[in-house]
């Protein structure tokens, strides 16, 4: 009887253990990579801001639009600012008129200057003559002293005149320098109430409709590359360290569910986000997908080791991690590269040792 039960127990384990799926290590290509979640983000994106604030007149574009560096994008209400402008721009056309023009203030000192000038020569031709008269006692005292009387006061006028045209041209010109600065400063007030684009790309979001407030502190849409994607990543703080510049990164995309992309790390953030306890890298892709949009989520695998010809076998067969069951019982190996599906055993079983699959 007791025979019998020793008979049974052994057939039950024997046939469990036949029932137990079992298998030899492989030798393979082992890829060992760092996991993370994958948003897709357009090139240089950022956020719109106004710099004045005020009532919204018009989106001069539209959501999806392609806009080039400069375009503008938003009109703010600049009615009074435009008034200013336009009235600082005919004080400016003034100013030049006064220094440039026909009609200017110089033209008229100018020919005061020319005149006087006529005279003074006159004045000095008839003083030198009645001074050489004079001299040879010819002609009377009181005709001398006119003659060289209104030579010294010609003289004299020619001098301030002068004087008064250097000063003249001097507070013009500074008038106008004035009326070019006013008319340069009222102008950039203008323009802060027209956005414009700071790239060539995408108009991908627009936050306010005309009429509505408008202020320096929310943000009014976003723009950003139409051609150039990043692949942006969150990475484990345990994991970051693994991670260098150029590393293959294979993408897989919900909206692309039976492709993987290639792509290169080509960015690390140094800073953790404290909240998620995570790092945050980016990455190009080499191959890219044929479109493309903000915001499409996925997966990244880091590839951060390769080795060929590696002893490797299903990660489920690992007890404890490093430990295997084979038929003789527990084996301790040692282990080396893996990943989400096969590990590498570099010691302590071979290709020849039949494991068992350990039991759920």
């Amino acid at each position: 009887m007791q025979n019998l039960k020793i008979s049974i127990l052994f057939l039950l384990c024997l046939s469990c253990n036949q029932e137990r799926e079992k298998i030899f290590p492989q030798r393979t290509k082992l890829t060992s990579s760092v996991y993370a979640s994958a948003t897709i983000q357009p090139d240089s994106l950022y956020q719109v801001f106004a710099v004045v604030a005020g009532i919204l007149d018009d989106n001069l574009v539209e959501e999806g639009d392609l806009v080039e560096k400069g375009d503008a994008i938003l009109q703010i209400n600049n009615r009074a600012p435009k008034l200013n402008a336009e009235n600082a721009y005919l004080s400016l056309q003034q100013s030049k008129e006064n220094v440039q023009g026909n009609a200017a203030i110089l033209k008229d000192i100018e020919d005061e200057i020319y005149a006087t000038r006529l005279r003074f020569k006159n004045d000095s031709i008839n003083f030198s003559r009645q001074k050489r008269l004079w001299e040879q006692n010819i002609g009377s005292k009181a005709e001398f002293d006119a003659r060289k009387l209104a030579y010294e006061l010609s003289e004299n006028q020619l001098k301030q005149q002068n004087a008064k045209y250097v000063r003249t041209k001097y507070d013009l010109e500074t008038k106008m320098a004035q009326a070019k600065n006013s008319y340069s400063s009222s102008k950039i007030i203008t323009d802060d109430y027209t956005v414009n684009s700071k790239i060539k790309g995408r108009v991908y979001a627009l936050f306010k409709e005309p009429g509505e407030l408008v202020n320096t502190l929310e943000p009014l849409g976003t723009i950003g590359s139409a051609t150039n994607f990043k692949i942006v990543m969150l990475i484990d703080e345990v994991d970051i360290i693994k991670i260098k510049i150029d590393q293959l990164t294979l993408i897989t995309l919900d909206a692309y569910p039976k492709e993987v992309f290639t792509a290169k790390v080509s960015k690390i953030y140094p800073q953790k986000d404290e909240r998620s306890q995570t790092f945050t890298i980016e990455a190009r892709f080499t191959e890219s997908p044929a479109i493309l949009y903000p915001g499409l989520a996925g997966e990244g695998n880091i590839v951060i080791a390769e080795k060929e010809d590696a002893l490797t076998i299903p990660i489920e067969y690992l007890i404890e991690g490093d430990k295997v069951e084979t038929e003789e019982g527990l084996v301790n190996v040692e282990v080396g590269f893996q990943n989400l599906e096969r590990v590498e055993i570099v010691s302590g079983i071979t290709e020849n040792t039949l494991l068992l699959k350990p039991k759920e």
